[in-house]
């Protein structure tokens, strides 16, 4: 049994900010926009609202506390107004981004009031269990005053602490590489501790995928999270002078648990006990946010730039042209919307904007590691995907001096512009995003103002 560490929340909340060293509209309203126009213009749009959904003085979602992210307003047909630890994690992965790119007093504000309600949620006592053997950190949603949600649900989900993890990682490199190492490791790390004690413990035992549906199997999208979060983990130890010897240990477990999602039809079957093709936005979601900008394009990790990563992209957009009436008449090669999986029936079973914008996300951090190796290299498992953006392409590696190397690089970024320009023909003018656009008109339906909807947009525009 591993080891969970109580944070006095309190000793966080009086550490000051610190400061830099050194210093859908529809019918006629819908139109397609330039991708770029669209990002500049909509980028602001979804940090404002990405913000408003944060409590506790987000004006959005009065009566969340503080540091607790809602996942939409919503609270009827469908009610959303919860925290999820997943969804909450992704956003602040994408807060965190932003804040380091441009420093910013204001982001370190909700940061770091995100650390604190992290560290009350991680020993609230749930439906999963409690924080004395930690499997209470597999609890998927809390209320939005931070109380165990006891209904019924898709639980546990076990996602959660990775993602909160790595966010949380990336955090403290900041602070070691900008004098506040101390601060990382007091107050940062045992919180980050529990969740990487959470994966070790607990990452061979079966839950609940992200979409909440799947019960009694393994999920793509948990296993490639809790593969990066025990590598990031093991790393961020050694720099605090910390151990964490499982995470080292565990983690080539992990990635072996990886690989049987891999199906011999080239494609990634994302959960194990669907009953369903296994082609899902899942996978897509998996690659993207286990991507490292500075890796070769390694299959075993489903690196975005892989050949199997790229053989699977095409599996699932493909599985959604024919089933979308606004995806009608659109070749092989040309982006169109996409949703959770083809059988997919809630709320109608539609495109989702945060999707759409993944398959996007994928083939832009693919075009950032092809220009830092310097070459793409393909092979016979992703050369349909080739196939279908440029009729010429062979097998073979190609190097950036090459006219080859161009074509190919500039057809993968078309192809990738066309899933924003997608997301933007049906985004409404005032660039609300909600969960869904609906398969046959385009207009949006489901959650209003899904924070992940906006962390998504955000996301695709840092590429």
């Amino acid at each position: 049994m591993q080891s969970f560490s109580l944070l006095l929340a309190s000793t966080l909340a009086v550490q000051p900010i610190f400061a830099l060293p050194g210093g859908v509209a529809h019918d006629s309203d819908i139109r397609k926009r330039s991708v770029d126009t669209f990002l500049a213009s909509e980028s602001p749009i979804a940090l404002t609202n990405l913000l408003c959904n944060i409590g506790s003085t987000g004006a959005c979602v009065s009566g969340a506390a503080s540091g607790l992210v809602m996942a939409s307003p919503s609270q009827t047909n469908p009610d959303y107004f919860y925290t999820w630890t997943r969804d909450s994690a992704l956003t602040f992965k994408c807060i965190v981004d932003t804040f380091i790119n441009s420093y910013s007093a204001s982001l370190q504000v909700e940061i770091e009031n995100y650390i604190i309600a992290q560290a009350k949620l991680q020993t609230v006592s749930n439906p999963s269990g409690s924080f004395s053997d930690g499997s209470g950190l597999g609890e998927p949603k809390f209320n939005p005053d931070g109380t165990a949600f006891t209904g019924s649900w898709g639980r546990p989900q076990r996602d959660g602490p990775a993602l909160r993890a790595t966010a949380l990682i990336a955090y403290s490199r900041w602070l070691i590489a900008n004098g506040y190492t101390s601060t990382a490791t007091d107050l940062v790390w045992p919180v980050i501790q529990n969740d990487l004690s959470y994966v070790t413990q607990y990452w061979s035992e079966t839950g609940y995928d992200l979409w909440e549906e799947v019960g009694g199997g393994y999920s793509f999208f948990t296993v490639a999270a809790q593969h990066r979060a025990l590598v990031e983990g093991a790393n961020l130890a050694t720099q605090l002078g910390k151990t964490c010897s499982n995470c080292l240990t565990q983690a080539p477990q992990v990635l072996c648990l990886l690989q049987n999602f891999w199906n011999s039809g080239g494609y990634i079957v994302s959960n194990t006990n669907s009953g369903r093709t296994g082609k899902d936005a899942n996978s897509i979601l998996g690659s993207i946010h286990t991507f490292d900008p500075s890796a070769a394009c390694d299959s075993s990790t489903f690196q975005p730039c892989s050949d199997r990563a790229l053989a699977n992209h095409k599996a699932v957009v493909d599985s959604f042209r024919s089933i979308y009436t606004i995806n009608s008449g659109i070749a092989a090669g040309v982006a169109v919307a996409v949703g959770r999986y083809a059988e997919d029936s809630y709320q109608g079973g539609n495109p989702w904007y945060l999707n759409t914008l993944a398959a996007a996300e994928l083939l832009y951090d693919a075009l950032i590691q092809w220009n830092n190796i310097g070459s793409i290299t393909i092979t016979s498992t992703s050369l349909a995907f080739w196939k279908d953006l440029y009729s010429s392409a062979a097998v073979g590696t190609y190097a950036s001096s090459t006219s080859t190397y161009t074509t190919l690089y500039n057809a993968v970024k078309t192809y990738a512009d066309g899933f924003v320009s997608n997301a933007a023909t049906y985004t409404p003018s005032a660039g609300n995003l909600a969960e869904q656009y609906s398969r046959s008109t385009g207009a949006p339906l489901s959650a209003v103002d899904l924070t992940w909807s906006y962390a998504a947009l955000l996301t695709v525009a840092a590429r």
